[in-house]
């Protein structure tokens, strides 16, 4: 058995998301899977009899008719996940929830509230929001700029933290014959004053059996990784390559390291998709098949705006040069434009020929017969491109492949797990139950015992 496993995440995109304009159209995706709580229940489930460490639940705050079919209309996540928290045991519940456009008080009792549902097994995906237009939901003429906005989210995950160290343990000993509820020593507000968030506290919800919800974290710029590296448990990435996956990664745990920060306690999680075959060539073919089925010229068009703070693109001339347009990406999705704007000027390409080029079919690194599949898989960890796999749920028929035959092989070599270790979430990552920092002082200043090491993980529930 290996001492260092592979993890697993399930991202769900309903009906379709970026790219993915005509998944709904699969007769196994029921066509308001988006909005069909009893469909997210049967994928947690399934991810869940396949030991999948999470679930991953994906948002965002603004929408135009040329968004994906899955966000025009979908759940709001922390409401979804209480529920799939109840109809499961061991899986991870991973929300994205945007640090732009909430507060960390508010949030962070969501948050809390879902730890409590689930036992311990909550996770916040930290974003700072590219959909510039979300301003105008919440009341902004204009979103924040890119500095404000990691600034704003690292101040807001501390603050968040704080509230979530509130109550020490032992802070309700509930004891009737005293007619004591709390002890009031081992409740604290944190006063904080920032340049973003002025917050009292203290948080009226105590902590979970994993102590604080797992951070993760998705962002390429770099403030994004300087964030992920700061703040991450979990970081939420994307990989073309194995070279690019290793470099990534030893971008990320070295940041980490330079922050006084335990490299192998921050898990680097890319997004991929699957398909398998019952042969190489065969697993080529359904990937080129379901990858045409997805094209449609003029949607990815339209959705070619969304890096760009939704820029329309319909105005321009599709036979000239790709347009001098990346200034409009300043508060959206800058780094993505700025990969998108150098292709097109890498290649000398039109605006048709950009839009042909990014929607085109291309080969993924995991496509093939289920051996051909683990032995990549077991390539790109072993190589340490990664710790483990966001895999996309899309296509049913997929999904069932991947699980009923690549896993069974990554297990019988040792390199997945067969049983949960854990009830929490962080037990199951091999993340450390950070200790509450009141609890700490206490300790250092000789007044408080021992309760354990904060490296201990919490046992199986």
């Amino acid at each position: 058995m290996s001492s260092r496993q592979i993890k697993l995440g399930a991202v769900t995109m309903g009906v379709g998301g970026p790219g993915h304009h005509y998944q709904w159209l699969d007769p196994e995706i029921p066509g308001d899977a988006s909005v069909n709580v009893n469909w997210y229940i049967e994928q947690a489930r399934l991810a869940e009899a396949a030991k999948f460490d999470l679930i991953f639940i994906v948002d965002s705050q603004f929408i135009t008719p040329d968004s994906p079919p899955h966000y025009l209309n979908r759940l709001e996540p922390m409401t979804l996940l209480a529920a799939l928290a109840v109809t499961t045991r061991h899986l991870g519940l991973v929300a994205t929830m945007t640090t732009s456009y909430n507060n960390p008080f508010n949030l962070a009792r969501r948050l809390a509230s879902l730890e409590l549902i689930s036992g311990g097994r909550a996770g916040w995906n930290v974003v700072t929001s590219g959909d510039a237009g979300a301003a105008g939901n919440f009341s902004r003429d204009e979103h924040y700029d890119y500095d404000t906005r990691y600034a704003r989210g690292l101040e807001f995950v501390q603050v968040a933290q704080g509230l979530w160290d509130s109550y020490e343990e032992g802070a309700f000993p509930r004891d009737r014959q005293r007619r004591t509820f709390l002890d009031p020593a081992r409740l604290h507000a944190l006063h904080h004053k920032g340049t973003h968030f002025s917050v009292v506290g203290p948080l009226n919800v105590s902590r979970s059996p994993q102590g604080q919800p797992v951070i993760f974290q998705a962002g390429d710029s770099e403030q994004g990784r300087d964030l992920g590296a700061a703040i991450g448990e979990g970081i939420f990435t994307h990989a073309a390559s194995i070279e690019a996956g290793q470099a990534f990664y030893a971008d990320i745990k070295s940041r980490a390291a330079a922050k006084g920060r335990d490299p192998d306690h921050v898990v680097v999680m890319p997004g991929v998709s699957v398909f398998v075959g019952d042969t190489d060539a065969g697993a080529r073919e359904i990937e080129r098949e379901l990858q045409l089925a997805d094209q449609d010229f003029d949607r990815a068009l339209g959705e070619l705006g969304r890096p760009f703070a939704w820029h329309d693109f319909r105005q321009y001339d599709l036979d000239a040069p790709f347009p001098d347009v990346l200034h409009v990406a300043e508060r959206g999705f800058r780094t993505q434009a700025e990969k998108i704007v150098q292709l097109a000027t890498d290649n000398n390409l039109t605006l048709r020929e950009t839009v042909h080029r990014l929607s085109a079919p291309r080969p993924t690194p995991f496509a093939g017969s289920p051996e051909t599949v683990a032995n990549e898989m077991q390539r790109w960890f072993e190589e340490r491109a990664l710790d483990g796999y966001n895999i996309h749920i899309g296509h049913p028929a997929q999904f069932r492949r991947f699980t009923h035959d690549v896993l069974p092989i990554l297990r019988e070599r040792g390199l997945l797990r067969t049983e949960y270790e854990s009830g929490t979430l962080r037990g199951n990552l091999g993340i450390p139950v950070p200790e509450n920092r009141h609890t700490l002082a206490r300790r250092a200043a000789g007044a408080e015992p021992a309760r354990g090491s904060v490296h201990e993980l919490m046992p199986m529930a």
